[in-house]
C-alpha cells in the first residue's frame, strides 16, 4: 500500500500557492447565505453523490479508519468536513498545507485489498475530483434551491473560486475543469459513471435515514432527513437510490427549503456560519497549539 500511495503521489504536482481567499463575511456580501446552516439539509444528498462513484463508495464503505467514520464517530466525522470546506475556502496557504499533511496521514490508510470488488486509492486524484467536484456542486445546487438562481457570471466566479476544493488535495490545478462548460460536461459525464450496488446502498440508507444516530435523533430527524436528501438528489441518483418521489413531494420540498432559508437568514451571520466558524476557529487553535488537526 504504502508504495502504490507514494507512487501516486510522486505522479500529482501539487500547487504550494493559492490566491488570497475571501472571509466568510466577504464570502456572505458577496452570495450572501452561501455559508448558512442550510447546508446541512443538503448533507445527505451531496454524501450519496459523492459515493455513488464506486472508488470513492467503496473506499469509505471499507474504511479501516474507523475514528474517521460517520457510523462510528458522526461527530468527529462532521468537524473534519466542515474543517476541510472552512480550510479550503478561507485558509491561508501555510493552513492549506497543514491540512493536506493531516488529510494525507488519514488517507495513507484506505486503499482496496484483493478482496474488494472494486480498486481504489484515497491518494487517487480522480476520485478526489469527483468528491471535489460534488462539494462545489452542493454549494451552488443548495444555494439555488433555498435562496435564488444565480446568473451564468457569478456561478463562472464561484466556481473558480471554489478550486481549493480539489486542489487543497491531491487534485492538480490542469485536473480541475478549465470553466463552467468544462465541468458541466465533466459533470454530466461523472453521473453516467455512477452505480450504488447493495453493499453501497445498504451504507449509504444509514446515512439517509440517520442510522448512526441515537434512537431517539432517529424518530426525531430521520423522516425529514430522508425527505430532504431524497429531495436534493438528481432524479439518475435518486432512481439509483431507489428512493420514491414524485410532483407533490417535489412542490413540498420547494416550499420547505426556501421557508428554512428565509429563516436562517434572520440569524446574525456568525451564527448563520457558525457550521464552518467554529472548526476553522478550533483548527486554527490546534495548529497554533502544535494539536492533531483531524
Amino acid at each position: 500500500m504504502t508504495a502504490q500511495a507514494t507512487s501516486i503521489d510522486n505522479k500529482t504536482r501539487l500547487e504550494n500557492q493559492w490566491p488570497e481567499p475571501l472571509t466568510a463575511k466577504q464570502l456572505d456580501q458577496k452570495y450572501p447565505g452561501i455559508l448558512d446552516a442550510t447546508v446541512f439539509l443538503s448533507a445527505g444528498a451531496n454524501i450519496i453523490m459523492q459515493l455513488a462513484l464506486p472508488g470513492v463508495g467503496y473506499g469509505v464503505a471499507e474504511s479501516r479508519v474507523t475514528s474517521g467514520s460517520v457510523l462510528h464517530r458522526p461527530l468527529k466525522r462532521s468537524r473534519t468536513t466542515f474543517t476541510y470546506l472552512a480550510v479550503a475556502m478561507m485558509g491561508t496557504t501555510e493552513e492549506k498545507l497543514a491540512y493536506r499533511r493531516a488529510v494525507n496521514g488519514a488517507h495513507r490508510q484506505v486503499y482496496s485489498t484483493d478482496e474488494s470488488p472494486v480498486q481504489y486509492n484515497a491518494f487517487d486524484p480522480e476520485l478526489q475530483l469527483w468528491v471535489a467536484s460534488c462539494l462545489y456542486w452542493g454549494f451552488v445546487d443548495t444555494y439555488q434551491k433555498v435562496h435564488r438562481p444565480l446568473t451564468r457570471a457569478e456561478q463562472a466566479d464561484f466556481y473558480q473560486m471554489a478550486r481549493p476544493l480539489g486542489t487543497t488535495l491531491q487534485v492538480r490545478q490542469d485536473m480541475w475543469p478549465e470553466d463552467l462548460d468544462a465541468f458541466e460536461a465533466y459533470w454530466q459525464n461523472g453521473i453516467k459513471k455512477l452505480h450504488i450496488d447493495e453493499r453501497v446502498h445498504e451504507f449509504l440508507m444509514i446515512i439517509a435515514d440517520l442510522k448512526f444516530l441515537s434512537p431517539v435523533s432517529q424518530l426525531l430527524f430521520g423522516k425529514f432527513n430522508r425527505f430532504m436528501t431524497t429531495g436534493f438528489l438528481p432524479p439518475q441518483v435518486r432512481k439509483e437510490m431507489k428512493l420514491d418521489w414524485d410532483e407533490r413531494r417535489q412542490r413540498k420540498f420547494e416550499k420547505s427549503v426556501r421557508r428554512l432559508g428565509k429563516a436562517v437568514g434572520l440569524l446574525p451571520r456568525p451564527i448563520r456560519q457558525a457550521a464552518y466558524l467554529l472548526p476553522l476557529l478550533d483548527f486554527r487553535r490546534r495548529l497554533a497549539k502544535g494539536k492533531p488537526l483531524i
